[in-house]
Protein backbone atom coordinates (compact mmCIF):
# COMPACT_ATOMS: atom_id res chain seq x y z
CA UNK A 1 0.00 0.00 0.00
CA UNK A 2 2.87 2.74 0.57
CA UNK A 3 3.44 2.90 -3.17
CA UNK A 4 -0.59 4.27 -3.78
CA UNK A 5 -0.29 6.66 -0.67
CA UNK A 6 3.14 7.59 -1.31
CA UNK A 7 2.20 8.86 -4.75
CA UNK A 8 -1.04 10.27 -4.15
CA UNK A 9 0.79 12.57 -1.68
CA UNK A 10 3.58 13.12 -4.00
CA UNK A 11 1.50 13.82 -7.05
CA UNK A 12 -0.23 16.81 -4.74
CA UNK A 13 3.32 18.07 -4.23
CA UNK A 14 2.49 17.44 -0.17
CA UNK A 15 5.09 16.51 2.31
CA UNK A 16 3.97 14.00 4.88
CA UNK A 17 4.02 17.07 7.27
CA UNK A 18 1.35 18.73 4.83
CA UNK A 19 -0.65 15.28 4.89
CA UNK A 20 -0.71 15.16 8.53
CA UNK A 21 -2.19 19.05 8.71
CA UNK A 22 -4.41 18.08 5.60
CA UNK A 23 -5.90 15.22 8.08
CA UNK A 24 -6.00 17.23 11.37
CA UNK A 25 -7.88 19.97 8.91
CA UNK A 26 -10.01 16.91 7.53
CA UNK A 27 -10.97 15.94 10.84
CA UNK A 28 -11.88 19.29 12.61
CA UNK A 29 -14.29 19.82 9.75
CA UNK A 30 -16.10 16.61 10.30
CA UNK A 31 -16.01 16.55 13.99
CA UNK A 32 -13.99 13.66 13.81
CA UNK A 33 -11.13 12.88 16.69
CA UNK A 34 -7.66 11.85 15.20
CA UNK A 35 -4.74 10.96 17.34
CA UNK A 36 -2.47 14.20 18.52
CA UNK A 37 -0.10 15.48 15.36
CA UNK A 38 3.24 13.69 16.74
CA UNK A 39 1.30 10.32 16.29
CA UNK A 40 -0.08 11.06 12.71
CA UNK A 41 3.72 11.98 11.83
CA UNK A 42 4.62 7.98 12.84
CA UNK A 43 1.27 6.74 11.33
CA UNK A 44 2.04 8.69 7.97
CA UNK A 45 5.24 7.26 8.02
CA UNK A 46 4.71 3.47 8.65
CA UNK A 47 1.53 3.84 6.27
CA UNK A 48 4.21 4.36 3.56
CA UNK A 49 7.06 2.28 4.15
CA UNK A 50 4.47 -0.69 4.77
CA UNK A 51 4.86 -1.12 8.63
CA UNK A 52 1.33 0.22 9.36
CA UNK A 53 -1.96 -1.30 8.10
CA UNK A 54 -4.28 1.27 7.22
CA UNK A 55 -7.31 1.05 9.21
CA UNK A 56 -11.17 1.39 7.86
CA UNK A 57 -11.28 4.92 10.08
CA UNK A 58 -7.88 6.56 8.56
CA UNK A 59 -9.03 5.13 5.12
CA UNK A 60 -12.51 7.24 5.36
CA UNK A 61 -10.79 9.80 5.65
CA UNK A 62 -7.41 9.73 2.91
CA UNK A 63 -10.02 8.84 0.47
CA UNK A 64 -11.60 12.09 0.34
CA UNK A 65 -8.47 14.27 0.83
CA UNK A 66 -6.62 11.66 -2.16
CA UNK A 67 -9.45 10.81 -4.17
CA UNK A 68 -8.49 7.43 -4.11
CA UNK A 69 -10.62 4.09 -3.68
CA UNK A 70 -9.59 1.82 -1.60
CA UNK A 71 -8.07 -0.42 -3.87
CA UNK A 72 -5.69 2.26 -4.77
CA UNK A 73 -4.42 3.25 -1.51
CA UNK A 74 -4.31 -0.94 -0.19
CA UNK A 75 -3.50 -2.35 -3.03
CA UNK A 76 -6.12 -5.03 -4.71
CA UNK A 77 -4.77 -7.94 -2.21
CA UNK A 78 -6.11 -6.32 0.89
CA UNK A 79 -9.17 -5.02 -0.26
CA UNK A 80 -10.26 -7.60 -2.17
CA UNK A 81 -13.77 -9.43 -1.13
CA UNK A 82 -15.64 -12.54 -2.72
CA UNK A 83 -18.94 -12.64 -3.02
CA UNK A 84 -21.01 -15.61 -3.84
CA UNK A 85 -24.27 -15.82 -4.71
CA UNK A 86 -25.33 -18.93 -2.69
CA UNK A 87 -27.83 -20.55 -5.13
CA UNK A 88 -30.86 -20.11 -6.94
CA UNK A 89 -32.57 -18.04 -4.05
CA UNK A 90 -30.37 -15.22 -4.01
CA UNK A 91 -30.00 -15.17 -8.13
CA UNK A 92 -33.49 -14.75 -8.64
CA UNK A 93 -34.24 -12.60 -5.50
CA UNK A 94 -31.07 -10.16 -7.42
CA UNK A 95 -33.32 -10.76 -10.78
CA UNK A 96 -36.43 -9.34 -9.55
CA UNK A 97 -34.71 -6.66 -7.88
CA UNK A 98 -33.51 -5.33 -11.00
CA UNK A 99 -37.03 -6.08 -12.81
CA UNK A 100 -37.95 -3.82 -10.53
CA UNK A 101 -35.67 -0.65 -11.61
CA UNK A 102 -38.16 0.94 -13.76
CA UNK A 103 -38.27 4.51 -15.58
CA UNK A 104 -38.37 6.46 -12.03
CA UNK A 105 -35.44 4.36 -10.57
CA UNK A 106 -33.43 5.27 -13.78
CA UNK A 107 -34.48 8.67 -13.45
CA UNK A 108 -32.90 9.02 -9.33
CA UNK A 109 -29.66 7.65 -11.21
CA UNK A 110 -29.75 10.36 -13.71
CA UNK A 111 -29.92 12.82 -11.27
CA UNK A 112 -27.40 11.43 -9.07
CA UNK A 113 -25.26 11.58 -11.96
CA UNK A 114 -26.24 15.47 -12.41
CA UNK A 115 -25.49 16.19 -8.81
CA UNK A 116 -22.57 14.51 -8.71
CA UNK A 117 -21.72 16.68 -11.93
CA UNK A 118 -22.33 20.01 -10.54
CA UNK A 119 -20.23 19.19 -7.03
CA UNK A 120 -17.35 18.09 -9.11
CA UNK A 121 -17.83 21.43 -10.96
CA UNK A 122 -17.47 23.21 -8.15
CA UNK A 123 -15.43 21.34 -5.55
CA UNK A 124 -13.23 18.97 -7.59
CA UNK A 125 -13.04 14.74 -7.96
CA UNK A 126 -11.35 13.92 -4.73
CA UNK A 127 -13.78 14.43 -1.96
CA UNK A 128 -16.83 12.72 -4.31
CA UNK A 129 -14.64 9.29 -4.39
CA UNK A 130 -16.64 7.40 -2.17
CA UNK A 131 -19.99 8.70 -3.99
CA UNK A 132 -18.82 7.91 -6.98
CA UNK A 133 -17.84 4.68 -6.71
CA UNK A 134 -20.57 3.63 -4.69
CA UNK A 135 -23.12 4.78 -7.55
CA UNK A 136 -21.50 3.57 -10.17
CA UNK A 137 -21.55 0.35 -7.83
CA UNK A 138 -25.23 0.42 -7.65
CA UNK A 139 -25.58 0.80 -11.50
CA UNK A 140 -23.22 -1.86 -12.43
CA UNK A 141 -25.25 -4.58 -9.94
CA UNK A 142 -28.74 -3.22 -11.56
CA UNK A 143 -27.43 -3.75 -15.12
CA UNK A 144 -25.74 -7.46 -14.28
CA UNK A 145 -29.04 -8.99 -12.55
CA UNK A 146 -31.52 -7.10 -15.55
CA UNK A 147 -32.84 -9.75 -17.77
CA UNK A 148 -34.95 -8.16 -20.52
CA UNK A 149 -33.21 -5.44 -23.35
CA UNK A 150 -36.18 -3.23 -22.32
CA UNK A 151 -34.57 -3.26 -18.77
CA UNK A 152 -31.16 -2.93 -19.67
CA UNK A 153 -31.25 -0.60 -22.08
CA UNK A 154 -31.72 2.72 -20.24
CA UNK A 155 -29.94 1.49 -17.21
CA UNK A 156 -27.13 0.77 -19.62
CA UNK A 157 -27.51 4.43 -21.04
CA UNK A 158 -27.27 5.66 -17.07
CA UNK A 159 -24.02 3.84 -16.24
CA UNK A 160 -22.42 4.72 -19.52
CA UNK A 161 -23.52 8.65 -18.54
CA UNK A 162 -21.57 8.35 -14.77
CA UNK A 163 -18.96 5.85 -15.64
CA UNK A 164 -17.97 8.56 -18.03
CA UNK A 165 -18.05 11.40 -15.28
CA UNK A 166 -15.77 8.81 -13.27
CA UNK A 167 -13.74 8.33 -15.80
CA UNK A 168 -12.70 11.88 -15.94
CA UNK A 169 -13.21 12.80 -12.38
CA UNK A 170 -10.45 9.85 -11.73
CA UNK A 171 -8.25 11.39 -14.18
CA UNK A 172 -8.11 14.40 -12.88
CA UNK A 173 -6.89 12.84 -9.65
CA UNK A 174 -4.25 11.33 -11.29
CA UNK A 175 -5.80 7.52 -10.80
CA UNK A 176 -5.13 6.89 -14.77
CA UNK A 177 -5.82 3.31 -14.47
CA UNK A 178 -9.01 4.26 -13.18
CA UNK A 179 -9.73 6.25 -15.51
CA UNK A 180 -8.93 3.94 -18.54
CA UNK A 181 -11.29 1.01 -16.70
CA UNK A 182 -13.87 3.67 -16.41
CA UNK A 183 -14.09 4.90 -19.58
CA UNK A 184 -13.99 1.28 -21.36
CA UNK A 185 -16.74 0.22 -18.73
CA UNK A 186 -18.55 3.43 -20.37
CA UNK A 187 -17.98 2.24 -23.87
CA UNK A 188 -19.46 -1.52 -23.21
CA UNK A 189 -22.71 0.40 -21.44
CA UNK A 190 -23.00 2.65 -24.10
CA UNK A 191 -22.76 -0.24 -26.93
CA UNK A 192 -25.22 -2.11 -25.03
CA UNK A 193 -27.59 0.73 -24.55
CA UNK A 194 -27.40 1.09 -28.56
CA UNK A 195 -26.48 4.92 -27.69
CA UNK A 196 -23.58 5.94 -30.35
CA UNK A 197 -23.47 9.76 -29.15
CA UNK A 198 -22.44 8.26 -25.68
CA UNK A 199 -19.87 5.64 -27.55
CA UNK A 200 -18.66 8.69 -29.00
CA UNK A 201 -18.04 11.08 -26.11
CA UNK A 202 -16.63 8.41 -23.96
CA UNK A 203 -13.98 7.64 -26.53
CA UNK A 204 -13.18 10.86 -27.44
CA UNK A 205 -12.85 11.48 -23.44
CA UNK A 206 -10.60 8.56 -23.53
CA UNK A 207 -8.16 10.03 -26.38
CA UNK A 208 -7.19 12.71 -23.42
CA UNK A 209 -5.45 9.77 -21.39
CA UNK A 210 -3.58 8.94 -24.35
CA UNK A 211 -2.41 12.22 -25.48
CA UNK A 212 -1.67 12.54 -21.06
CA UNK A 213 0.39 9.43 -21.69
CA UNK A 214 2.53 10.82 -24.46
CA UNK A 215 0.67 9.41 -27.20
CA UNK A 216 -1.28 12.75 -28.65
CA UNK A 217 -0.72 10.89 -32.27
CA UNK A 218 -2.87 8.32 -31.72
CA UNK A 219 -5.05 10.06 -29.05
CA UNK A 220 -6.10 12.14 -32.47
CA UNK A 221 -6.97 8.54 -34.30
CA UNK A 222 -8.65 7.79 -31.36
CA UNK A 223 -11.15 11.31 -31.17
CA UNK A 224 -11.52 10.52 -35.07
CA UNK A 225 -12.76 7.52 -34.74
CA UNK A 226 -14.96 8.53 -32.16
CA UNK A 227 -16.31 10.78 -35.01
CA UNK A 228 -17.28 8.07 -37.14
CA UNK A 229 -18.73 6.13 -34.19
CA UNK A 230 -21.68 9.05 -33.93
CA UNK A 231 -22.39 9.45 -37.59
CA UNK A 232 -24.85 10.62 -38.29
CA UNK A 233 -26.80 10.11 -34.98
CA UNK A 234 -24.23 12.88 -33.52
CA UNK A 235 -25.95 16.27 -32.15
CA UNK A 236 -24.50 19.11 -33.77
CA UNK A 237 -23.31 20.50 -29.98
CA UNK A 238 -21.81 17.12 -29.66
CA UNK A 239 -20.31 16.73 -33.19
CA UNK A 240 -18.87 20.75 -32.36
CA UNK A 241 -17.75 19.35 -28.94
CA UNK A 242 -15.88 16.61 -31.13
CA UNK A 243 -13.99 18.83 -33.30
CA UNK A 244 -12.98 20.98 -30.88
CA UNK A 245 -11.67 17.94 -28.65
CA UNK A 246 -9.64 16.99 -31.91
CA UNK A 247 -8.30 20.46 -32.05
CA UNK A 248 -6.82 20.55 -28.92
CA UNK A 249 -5.34 16.54 -29.75
CA UNK A 250 -3.72 18.01 -33.05
CA UNK A 251 -2.50 20.66 -31.52
CA UNK A 252 -0.63 18.94 -28.64
CA UNK A 253 0.47 16.67 -31.62
CA UNK A 254 1.98 19.38 -33.33
CA UNK A 255 -0.57 19.19 -36.11
CA UNK A 256 -1.51 23.08 -36.78
CA UNK A 257 -2.99 22.75 -40.16
CA UNK A 258 -5.55 20.26 -38.53
CA UNK A 259 -6.01 21.73 -35.70
CA UNK A 260 -6.94 25.06 -37.33
CA UNK A 261 -9.13 22.86 -39.63
CA UNK A 262 -10.99 21.60 -36.55
CA UNK A 263 -11.66 24.67 -34.89
CA UNK A 264 -13.25 25.96 -37.97
CA UNK A 265 -15.68 23.01 -38.42
CA UNK A 266 -16.50 23.08 -34.81
CA UNK A 267 -17.39 27.07 -35.09
CA UNK A 268 -19.57 25.97 -38.41
CA UNK A 269 -21.70 23.29 -36.97
CA UNK A 270 -21.86 24.74 -33.02
CA UNK A 271 -25.73 26.01 -32.49
CA UNK A 272 -26.05 29.64 -32.37
CA UNK A 273 -27.42 31.43 -28.95
CA UNK A 274 -26.45 31.11 -25.22
CA UNK A 275 -27.56 27.48 -24.28
CA UNK A 276 -24.85 25.49 -22.96
CA UNK A 277 -26.25 22.07 -22.53
CA UNK A 278 -27.26 19.49 -24.73
CA UNK A 279 -30.76 18.39 -24.20
CA UNK A 280 -29.29 14.62 -26.19
CA UNK A 281 -26.49 14.82 -23.96
CA UNK A 282 -26.13 16.27 -20.58
CA UNK A 283 -22.66 15.83 -19.96
CA UNK A 284 -21.88 18.29 -23.03
CA UNK A 285 -21.15 22.05 -21.91
CA UNK A 286 -20.82 24.11 -25.28
CA UNK A 287 -21.23 27.35 -26.70
CA UNK A 288 -19.74 29.80 -28.34
CA UNK A 289 -17.99 31.27 -25.30
CA UNK A 290 -16.58 27.90 -24.01
CA UNK A 291 -15.62 27.18 -27.97
CA UNK A 292 -13.82 30.42 -27.72
CA UNK A 293 -12.03 29.16 -24.44
CA UNK A 294 -10.79 26.05 -26.48
CA UNK A 295 -9.84 27.72 -29.24
CA UNK A 296 -7.30 30.01 -27.35
CA UNK A 297 -6.26 26.54 -25.93
CA UNK A 298 -5.56 25.19 -28.99
CA UNK A 299 -3.95 28.39 -30.42
CA UNK A 300 -1.91 28.74 -27.48
CA UNK A 301 -0.43 25.17 -27.44
CA UNK A 302 0.54 26.62 -31.14
CA UNK A 303 2.08 29.45 -29.91
CA UNK A 304 -0.21 31.51 -31.74
CA UNK A 305 -0.47 35.29 -31.08
CA UNK A 306 -4.18 35.20 -31.52
CA UNK A 307 -4.66 33.38 -28.24
CA UNK A 308 -4.60 35.88 -25.83
CA UNK A 309 -7.41 37.89 -26.88
CA UNK A 310 -9.27 34.49 -27.76
CA UNK A 311 -8.20 33.93 -24.06
CA UNK A 312 -8.83 36.85 -21.99
CA UNK A 313 -12.50 36.86 -23.93
CA UNK A 314 -13.40 33.59 -22.91
CA UNK A 315 -12.21 34.40 -19.34
CA UNK A 316 -14.56 37.01 -19.02
CA UNK A 317 -17.53 35.34 -19.81
CA UNK A 318 -16.61 32.45 -18.18
CA UNK A 319 -19.54 30.84 -14.98
CA UNK A 320 -17.46 31.15 -11.86
CA UNK A 321 -19.14 27.87 -10.75
CA UNK A 322 -17.10 26.34 -13.43
CA UNK A 323 -13.77 26.18 -10.90
CA UNK A 324 -11.48 23.48 -12.83
CA UNK A 325 -12.33 25.10 -15.75
CA UNK A 326 -11.07 28.54 -15.12
CA UNK A 327 -8.05 26.85 -13.66
CA UNK A 328 -6.98 25.31 -17.07
CA UNK A 329 -8.01 28.81 -18.70
CA UNK A 330 -5.63 30.30 -16.21
CA UNK A 331 -2.60 27.89 -17.76
CA UNK A 332 -3.61 28.48 -20.75
CA UNK A 333 -3.22 32.30 -20.77
CA UNK A 334 -0.03 31.71 -18.94
CA UNK A 335 1.04 29.15 -21.94
CA UNK A 336 0.48 31.83 -24.25
CA UNK A 337 1.99 34.62 -22.23
CA UNK A 338 4.85 32.76 -22.54
CA UNK A 339 5.18 32.03 -25.92
CA UNK A 340 4.87 35.88 -26.16
CA UNK A 341 7.80 36.13 -23.52
CA UNK A 342 5.64 38.06 -20.97
CA UNK A 343 6.83 36.53 -18.22
CA UNK A 344 5.55 38.50 -15.76
CA UNK A 345 1.88 37.99 -16.92
CA UNK A 346 2.58 34.43 -17.32
CA UNK A 347 3.68 33.86 -13.54
CA UNK A 348 0.61 35.96 -12.57
CA UNK A 349 -1.93 33.36 -14.09
CA UNK A 350 0.09 30.42 -12.87
CA UNK A 351 -0.55 31.90 -9.07
CA UNK A 352 -3.97 32.09 -9.73
CA UNK A 353 -4.12 28.62 -12.09
CA UNK A 354 -2.06 27.22 -8.48
CA UNK A 355 -5.00 28.68 -5.89
CA UNK A 356 -7.91 27.24 -7.86
CA UNK A 357 -6.38 23.37 -8.13
CA UNK A 358 -5.64 23.76 -4.84
CA UNK A 359 -9.64 24.69 -4.02
CA UNK A 360 -10.52 21.36 -6.74
CA UNK A 361 -7.68 18.77 -5.53
CA UNK A 362 -6.77 18.82 -9.51
CA UNK A 363 -3.18 16.18 -9.57
CA UNK A 364 -3.86 17.18 -13.28
CA UNK A 365 -3.68 20.66 -13.61
CA UNK A 366 -1.63 20.74 -10.81
CA UNK A 367 0.95 19.32 -13.22
CA UNK A 368 0.53 21.07 -15.92
CA UNK A 369 1.45 24.05 -13.62
CA UNK A 370 4.42 22.72 -12.30
CA UNK A 371 5.48 22.16 -16.19
CA UNK A 372 4.70 25.61 -17.25
CA UNK A 373 6.19 27.37 -14.03
CA UNK A 374 9.90 25.27 -15.25
CA UNK A 375 9.72 27.64 -18.40
CA UNK A 376 9.60 30.78 -16.55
Amino acid sequence: MSAGLKGARAARGWSQERLVREIERYAREHVLDVPMTASLRVYVSEWENGRRRLSARFAAILRPLLGLTDAELLGPDETEVVSLVDGYDDLIGRIDSARDVGLSMVKTFTDQTELLRTMDRQMGAAGLVDQMTGHLAKLEEALTFAVLSETRRPIARALAAAATLAAWQALDAGAVDRAWRNYELAKRAAQEAGEPMYLAHAMAEQAYVLCDAGRPETAVALVREAQRSGGSRTSPRLQAWLYAAEAELCAKAGLPDDCRRALAKAAAVLPPGEDVRDPDMLSIFLNGAHLTRWRGNALALLGDDDAVSSLYAALGTMDSTFIRAESGLRCDLAQAHLARGEYDQAQEQLRNARRLASRTGSVRQRRRIDQLTQRL
